[in-house]
């Protein structure tokens, strides 16, 4: 989190990327400076809440019926930027009061600066949004139509950036890894609670309303602690824990696994290129040899241990 600084979208926006506004929003909404997945079934366990996400923000009516209620979409959409605006530095507020045994707020500046211009940013976009199709009402024909086509762009540009940040949730990751799940759970749930208070089931009867409405949160929780507890037992990252505490794991890095082999050898025998390797470690696939190893030449298994 001390290291240099590269630029917001590492080059890759330009002119021709305003053509194709998924494009923009990719570059955009995942700056350069938020970390990569540590492996493929973490970033697996992203998608599959990204989803369930999208299903929550979007609409039950959009999925459950077949149709796509634009005017309910950018609705869910505003609703869901508002519960953002206050939710995200609430949760994120009450995590750093409990890191403050292990660590500072100032350890964590820069990362929480840089995840409150990205969300400041996605509100921005959505209420632009909002805001061009509600004022295109106004004017003639001609306005009218530069507007629509000017609110469709943005409506592609936010859905896409929205789809991006359900992944990162505003580079949060960049602050702790378990911060996403956390913060997704944690807004599923406030978006689907107050259908059940106020009784908006969207036409359905109260079983199927209950079932729709709380398999988007019931499922981002699962996933959620799934991914936690992947992290914690491979990588060694607890919620709990102040990130300044944390062993550093850059992306792609293997996960944690106790030192195996012989326990009487150098601790880094590998590391210095034995020719022969650790010649009491076992091969690809073979137990160690039993009896005694100092013994013949020959190992138990009959093949000599030191590669002759």
């Amino acid at each position: 989190m001390t290291g240099a600084r590269r630029s917001w979208t590492d080059g890759s926006l330009s002119v021709c990327s305003f053509l194709k506004p998924h494009k923009a929003a990719w570059a955009v909404f995942h700056p350069t400076w938020i970390p990569q997945a540590l492996d493929p079934t973490v970033e697996r366990l992203k998608r599959g809440r990204v989803i369930a996400g999208a299903v929550a923000a979007v609409g039950v009516y959009t999925f459950v019926e077949g149709g796509f209620a634009f005017e309910e979409m950018l609705e869910n959409t505003a609703i869901a930027s508002a519960v953002l605006f206050f939710l995200t530095p609430v949760t994120v507020g009450v995590m750093l009061f409990v890191w403050r045994r292990t660590g500072t707020v100032r350890q964590l500046k820069r990362p929480l600066l840089d995840s409150l211009k990205l969300l400041l940013l996605f509100i921005g976009c959505v209420m632009t949004t909002v805001g061009i199709f509600r004022s295109s009402e106004m004017f003639g024909l001609v306005p009218r139509m530069l507007l629509t086509l000017v609110g469709l762009w943005m409506a592609f540009f936010v859905m896409a950036g929205a789809v991006r940040l359900s992944g990162n949730f505003f580079g949060s990751a960049a602050v702790h890894r378990c911060l996403p799940p956390l913060l997704a759970t944690v807004t599923t749930w406030l978006m689907a609670v107050p259908d059940l208070i106020t009784g908006d089931l969207h036409g359905l009867s109260l079983t199927m309303g209950i079932v729709f409405i709380l398999g988007a949160p019931v499922t981002v929780t699962g996933l959620a602690l799934l991914e936690m507890r992947r992290l914690k037992r491979r990588y060694g990252i607890r919620l709990a824990a102040h990130p300044a505490t944390l062993p550093p794991t850059p992306a792609g890095a293997p996960p944690r696994v106790p030192p195996q082999g012989n326990p009487y050898g150098h601790p880094q025998g590998q590391q210095y290129g034995h020719p022969y390797g650790h010649p009491y470690a076992p091969g690809p696939g073979q137990p160690y040899p039993q009896g005694n190893p100092y013994g013949s030449h020959r190992a138990h298994n009959g093949q000599n241990p030191y590669g002759g």
